[in-house]
């Protein structure tokens, strides 16, 4: 299983290798106020994807950490029942047969 994990690994790697080296292109960003920045298509593709997967992250957080306190307030709440069962089974007498 590993090996294919390897194999899947690298052969992305050299497909992402291999579209850098096809879009190394000088591109010009143009700003606000006449500000420009000069860089290669790779560099600006590969800044737009961090931005853009930033982004997500961020826009999962809320429901991720609303989710986990949510979970956190399900599992003492487990665990108070458990306890109360337990101390019930010990406030129970034991059945005496005549």
């Amino acid at each position: 299983m590993s090996y294919i994990v390897l194999l899947l690994r690298v052969a992305l790697f050299v497909a992402l290798l291999g579209f850098a080296v096809k879009n190394d292109q000088p591109v010009t960003l143009r700003y606000f106020l006449g500000q420009e920045w000069n860089t290669s298509l790779v560099v600006v593709l590969l800044c737009f994807f961090a931005i853009g997967a930033a982004v997500g992250i961020l826009a999962m957080l809320g429901s991720v950490l609303q989710q986990r306190r949510e979970l956190a307030a399900a599992k003492r709440e487990l665990q108070l029942r458990h306890k109360l069962d337990q101390a019930e089974e010990s406030n129970r007498l034991p059945i005496q047969s005549s």
